[in-house]
């Protein structure tokens, strides 16, 4: 399978079966951000709930692109994935899944809220950091500008969940003259039709979007195991034509040297050089190449990263000269050349259809089961008094726009987080910060605050070991 021995294809199995695993708690310890409101408010019942939201999960996952699983594979130093002795790219795929999923089952267990985000992204880091304390690596470097981008997102989410939610509740309770939305539900009663269709909408934005993003992150975490495994076969995507990467090649070599060197800072001036070797070497390898089945194994890596120093540092060029008073850069050379440069990533910014379907099934039927424990969490032990209508609309509708716009910009953001601030926004446009039950929200913060930490650590530690061990 994919070039590997018997040994080597059943271990990828059982790693591509623990992705698949941890896509699935992801799914029953998320769901509830999106089922609680329409059971607490009687809008649906549960069983229809989580079958409803995990359809849409399901959908959300298979339209909702690739962009945030990209900027996940995109975290890690490319000399992580490329290690030649494969038993290490084991000891760092281990390391992520195990971590990942051991934190999510903990939290989920005591009924925690937590971000798988958080989980994910912190195991990333952790073997990232731990890599580039090993012997020899030091000079090896996360990409710090993503690292700070995804940090920031989710630090910033749920504080504008939490004030938009507040503003929100109150300019409805100033404005809405029918107070039946701000009323607790009647015991086992549905609501009123056209409040019962809002909250489903809401329910099923909700679903969508954490299908779209948090869906996307195990679509990320599988495909750091396909190339970790078998780069040969999943650096570069297969199924596109070397001459249409040939010609984007040419392109870009055309694009750049448009540019006036003159403008740049020696920095960048560097960089537009090897921007121009590394296109040379693609353009060296490609010429006369009908398929990327003819070349030798090694170079397809070779090949991807090339791509993505030369989209680094063209983009890094670009800004450079936008920004100097003196460039004189033609807009329409700019715009040719982020077209280009597009086109050009897309050749390592792909995933197997057979992928996202793994992960789609595995995050939608991990959304039927397990649900309740982060149900009642969220449903009663954030507020005091019982969630209602408008609390709980509220909640949704920020939860996926934030979440929907987060997709759009590539950048996970956590759906638990920001959907129980939404709650707590509410809670206290409704009755102040007494209506809060402190000690959940203490303990949602305290889960927000060291998951990051706790992943990093615990990644960074099994990577050590399992270094040790798979010499």
């Amino acid at each position: 399978m994919f070039g590997l021995d018997t040994s080597y294809t059943i271990l990828l199995i059982i790693c591509l079966l623990a992705a698949a695993a941890f896509e699935f708690i992801n799914g029953f310890h998320d769901t509830a951000n999106a089922v609680a409101t329409v059971i607490y408010t009687h809008s649906l019942r549960p069983t229809t709930a989580v079958i409803w939201s995990g359809l849409w999960n399901f959908i959300g996952v298979n339209v909702g692109g690739i962009a945030v699983a990209m900027g996940i594979v995109n975290l890690l130093p490319m000399e992580v994935l490329i290690d030649q002795n494969l038993l290490h790219n084991i000891s760092m795929i281990a390391s992520l899944i195990i971590t990942a999923i051991v934190w999510n089952l903990a939290t989920w267990y005591i009924g925690i809220p937590c971000s798988s985000s958080h989980t994910l992204l912190g195991s990333i880091f952790g073997v990232g950091l731990a890599f580039m304390l090993l012997p020899g690596s030091h000079a090896v470097a996360l990409n710090w500008q993503k690292v700070i981008d995804v940090g920031l997102s989710l630090l910033i989410s749920p504080l504008f969940g939490f004030g938009l939610a507040l503003l929100l509740m109150f300019i409805l309770r100033k404005t809405v003259k029918n107070k039946t939305i701000f009323k607790e539900p009647p015991a086992k009663k549905a609501p009123p039709a056209w409040i019962r269709s809002i909250l489903i909408l809401t329910c099923t934005s909700v679903s969508y979007a954490h299908g779209s993003n948090d869906g996307q992150k195990g679509v990320g975490l599988i495909m750091l195991i396909l190339i970790g495994f078998a780069p040969s076969f999943f650096a570069i995507d297969r199924n596109k034509k070397t001459d249409d990467l040939l010609l984007e090649s040419k392109k870009i070599e055309w694009t750049i040297k448009k540019m006036d060197t003159n403008f740049m800072n020696p920095e960048n001036r560097k960089n537009y050089h090897q921007v121009l070797q590394d296109l040379s070497f693609i353009k060296g390898e490609l010429t006369g190449v009908t398929s990327f089945d003819k070349l030798d194994k090694s170079v397809n890596f070779k090949i991807r990263k090339a791509i993505l120093s030369v989209s680094k540092k063209s983009e890094g060029i670009v800004k450079n000269l936008s920004e100097s008073p003196k460039s004189k850069i033609n807009p329409v050379v700019l715009s040719v050349l982020t077209s280009n440069l597009k086109n050009f990533r897309s050749n390592t910014e792909y995933s197997p259809r057979w992928v996202i379907l793994l992960v789609s099934l595995s995050l939608g039927f991990g959304t039927m089961i397990g649900w309740k424990r982060i149900v009642v969490t969220i449903g009663e032990k954030i507020g005091k008094t019982h969630l209602t209508y408008a609390q709980g609309a509220i909640a949704e509708i920020i939860a996926a726009s934030t979440i929907g716009v987060s997709t759009q910009f590539g950048l996970p953001v956590s759906t638990t987080h920001v959907l129980s601030s939404g709650i707590a926004g509410a809670m206290v446009a409704s009755g102040g910060k007494q209506n809060l039950r402190m000690g959940t929200v203490k303990n949602i913060l305290m889960a927000w605050l060291i998951t990051l930490p706790v992943t990093i650590l615990l990644s960074g530690l099994l990577f050590f070991i399992f270094r040790m061990i798979f010499k």
